[in-house]
């Protein structure tokens, strides 16, 4: 059965930038588009004016708004819409298991805003095992960049990332657009040095070559894959973070990976993607991985 790719939207401009870019990302890859609205019914025990049934038609609303503006932009695209009685975060996670990807709003970047996905997007993104892409609103005016690369980060063995790179891959391959594969490498601690840690580097001959061989390992599968799509091995020592952001300035989608773990705290999304995520100006994929 066909995945449909799915999208929350809460009437809010993040969540229609989200429906627009979710269903440009269905037509371009020939798949369904879902539009999902949460709606719970929770009576509040104060001395308000609670009707059920208006309730339920503004939410409603909101589905229809969403539905006859993606029309409009894409009338060949199949679209359903649901009303899904639960809360936002157990609605979301639920159909992302079931979605080739599940896309969402984001409000800004900057620290001044707090968490740019709202108060369930982090929530869903660290807990997804499906990928999320998080969509931000374009100011008046402002264009999608033509031309621009995939931007995909890739990290440790290319076990961690097939994952990753496989979404990259497909999302270039559905546009006709370049990938730019990067790699980030930062020189480890003194403490860190022994000749046990420093052998497989000193047999590509540094650092560097080491690094460079890495990435182009992990590539190497996919590649033949979509020997269509034209690759930029990007290597360069600096934070992870801050090189994927310089990266993709002018990307059409930037994809990272997250990995599945738990910690005594609850989930995490991991330093690259959180940083990604608050600073990036275009959609970011976050691709979770064992």
């Amino acid at each position: 059965m066909t995945r449909a790719i799915a999208v929350g939207v809460d009437g809010s401009p993040e969540s229609l930038a989200a429906a627009d870019w979710a269903a440009g990302e269905a037509s371009l890859r020939g798949v369904p588009l879902r539009l999902l609205h949460a709606w719970l019914w929770q009576p509040l025990d104060v001395p308000v004016v609670q009707d059920r049934e208006a309730q339920a038609e503004a939410a409603r609303a909101v589905l229809r708004e969403a539905r006859t503006r993606v029309a409009a932009r894409h009338p060949d695209l199949f679209v359903t819409a649901e009303v899904v009685a639960d809360t936002a975060v157990s609605a979301l996670l639920d159909e992302a298991e079931r979605s080739e990807m599940l896309v969402l709003g984001s409000r800004g970047h900057g620290a001044l805003v707090g968490f740019l996905l709202g108060s369930y997007g982090q929530q869903v993104i660290a807990a997804a095992t499906r990928p999320v892409v998080s969509v931000r609103a374009r100011g008046k005016g402002a264009a999608e960049p033509e031309g621009g690369e995939v931007v995909v980060g890739q990290q440790g063995t290319p076990q961690d990332s097939d994952a990753v790179l496989g979404f990259a891959f497909e999302a270039a391959a559905a546009r006709g657009a370049a990938l730019r594969a990067v790699r980030a490498w930062s020189l480890p601690p003194v403490f860190a040095y022994s000749p046990g840690s420093l052998r497989p580097a000193d047999e590509a001959g540094g650092l560097e070559p080491f690094e460079r061989k890495a990435l182009r390992e992990a590539l190497a599968p996919w590649r033949e894959r979509f020997p269509d799509v034209a690759v930029t091995e990007h290597v360069e020592i600096g934070s992870a973070g801050q090189v994927l952001l310089s990266a993709a300035s002018r990307a059409q989608v930037l994809v990272v990976g997250r990995r599945v773990r738990h910690s005594p705290v609850g989930m995490r999304i991991g330093s690259v993607a959180h940083a990604a995520l608050h600073h990036a100006a275009c959609p970011v994929a976050v691709v979770p991985y064992v």
